[in-house]
């Protein structure tokens, strides 16, 4: 009888195991798909774009797949304190990867339509900062949900301080950039995409602040 539930609890662990394993797949689309999308976005590659584009397709049907699979195991099992702040864990961060996933797209449906090659060198340069802070930051956020590691946190949020910057900047550039009104409003949308994203890196490193250490 002793080793039914021993045999139950090593199904449930094993269960747990490749939730995480596809929640590290959804990191990686993400990532992949953020600084994708500011290499399409600078040089304007429509294939490229669309690729972006397919990418969130994969993004959309995982998280629902991480979704519908996590709640089951949470209204199923009677997990312990460790395995249910993962659990919870997954729930809260899956969906701010989707959302993360969908403002790539939207950045690089920008880059379909050769919004930066009517820009001014200086606010390509603004956004081709942006976008090299967002995909570091989403590199820190991945591997910090790899490797548990809590401290993250704080480095994720000073690199956001700098992307604020940065888009206040941007707007500022535009300002008095010769350029038309409808790609100054595109652009305007471009650099609170690449802010939300930043913001969306550090929201799940708190994610991950709270898994390794609760509270």
């Amino acid at each position: 009888m002793s080793e039914q539930p021993h045999e139950l609890r090593r199904q449930f662990h094993q269960r747990l195991d490749d939730i995480d394993a596809k929640v590290v797949r959804l990191f990686a689309l993400v990532t992949e798909s953020v600084a994708a999308a500011t290499d399409t976005l600078l040089a304007g590659d429509t294939e490229a774009a669309r690729q972006v584009t397919q990418q969130d397709c994969l993004v959309d049907q995982l998280e629902a797949e991480l979704e519908e699979v996590t709640e089951h195991e949470l209204l199923t099992q009677t997990p312990m304190a460790g395995d249910m702040r993962f659990l919870v864990s997954v729930l809260r961060v899956v969906p701010e990867l989707e959302r993360s996933g969908d403002l790539a797209e939207h950045i690089a449906q920008r880059a379909a339509a050769g919004l930066a090659l009517r820009l001014t060198p200086v606010l390509r340069g603004l956004l081709e900062q942006m976008g090299g802070i967002c995909s570091n930051m989403w590199r820190l956020a991945a591997d910090a949900w790899i490797e548990r590691d809590g401290s993250a946190h704080a480095d994720l949020d000073s690199a956001d301080d700098q992307l604020d910057l940065l888009q206040e900047r941007l707007v500022r550039e535009l300002e008095r950039a010769d350029i038309s009104l409808p790609d100054a409003l595109q652009t305007t949308l471009l650099a609170r995409f690449y802010e939300r994203l930043g913001d969306h890196a550090v929201h799940i490193s708190a994610r991950i602040r709270y898994l390794v250490h609760g509270g």
